[in-house]
């Protein structure tokens, strides 16, 4: 009763995906401030020893169902399994990725239990809430926390009447972390033949086709993007110069991929990816508030561009002021000067 439940994804090799292992380290840390447990749920088949992959970010119970009907995901079938446990275990909080899947299960689960949802978060934190109107207080209520209004605002949004109170995260704006290599929690098994019926599988999958990301942003260590202040696609060039000497990968702004300067799955922002490198090079990116929701998170900034006052500049641990043309060269020259 009243726990912090987290829908798991599954990776065509049945792993457990990344954007659910970022939701369960946040999880654990919110379960925490509420000294609640943390469970975790996950739907397939062929789960054996998937625990192994749950428990050390600090899971204390993991509710499975495994039937080979269950994968690859369909719909509802997955909305009968989630909506039975959160019926019987009725949890104080739900979290869900931001991913083809979450965006289409989270929203049926939210309508069948007359919930709220909260969609493409980009940060959960606990808090307190007093309503003037009615005078009432809430505590310990789920800051729900997202840009509104095409990204001008960034919006706090809470669900202080209906439980659970629900929310989608995006890939990459949580910390993966484990909490201890050797935590055990408890497994509980599902009961599918209970609780799936013939019509929820009407919907069969005859065929599936998946290409393969020839492009690995999220996961690079070191990333340099540009922005509409480019210039153009050739000017785009530098930037992959520099990157052959950095060993990164090339990200985009979404203006910059407007522009066709790049592709668009090099999109870093709020309708991007979100990224966490150790260095982030802004090259002519001004920095709306778009932008910055995909990779303010990164450990270290470099900001190069015309204008002193960019807002980019305001976030960055170093801005150089100047154009790309300019201070890309000098760069790979003095790297390559100064590196072994």
């Amino acid at each position: 009763m009243n726990n912090i439940f987290v829908y798991c994804e599954l990776t065509e090799e049945k792993l457990i995906a990344d954007v659910s292992l970022e939701l369960l380290s946040k999880g654990r840390k919110l379960a925490s401030d509420l000294n609640v447990k943390l469970e975790a749920v996950v739907i397939g088949s062929g789960l054996k020893n998937i625990e192994s992959q749950i428990f050390p970010f600090g899971v204390d119970v993991m509710h499975v169902a495994d039937d080979q009907r269950l994968f690859p995901y369909t719909t509802l079938p997955h909305a009968a399994i989630v909506l039975n446990i959160f019926k019987q275990e009725k949890p104080e909080i739900a979290i869900f990725g931001a991913t083809s899947i979450g965006r289409d299960l989270a929203p049926r689960i939210a309508s069948a239990l007359k919930c709220g949802l909260t969609a493409d978060c980009t940060s959960l934190e606990i808090g307190d809430h007093f309503e003037n109107k009615t005078q009432a207080e809430y505590k310990n209520l789920l800051y729900q926390i997202r840009p509104a209004f095409g990204g001008n605002i960034i919006a706090t949004i809470i669900n202080p009447e209906t439980r659970p109170q629900m929310a989608t995260v995006r890939e990459g704006v949580m910390k993966k972390e484990i909490l201890d290599p050797n935590y055990k929690g408890k497994l509980r098994k599902v009961d599918t033949a209970s609780i799936l019926k013939d019509e929820d599988f009407v919907i069969e999958i005859l065929e599936r086709h998946i290409e393969a990301s020839k492009i690995n942003i999220k996961n690079s260590q070191v990333i340099i993007a540009g922005g509409y202040g480019v210039g153009s696609r050739e000017n785009f060039q530098l930037l992959y110069d520099l990157a052959d000497v950095l060993g990164a990968q090339v990200g985009a702004s979404r203006a910059a991929v407007d522009a066709g300067f790049s592709e668009h799955e090099r999109q870093i922002g709020q309708t991007g990816v979100t990224v966490r490198p150790k260095l982030y090079i802004a090259c002519g990116i001004s920095g709306a508030v778009q932008h910055r929701a995909g990779m303010d998170q990164s450990a270290q900034i470099i900001s190069i561009n015309t204008d002193p006052n960019a807002p980019i500049n305001h976030i960055a641990d170093f801005a150089i002021i100047g154009s790309i043309i300019d201070v890309i060269p000098k760069m790979i020259k003095y790297y390559k000067a100064n590196s072994k």
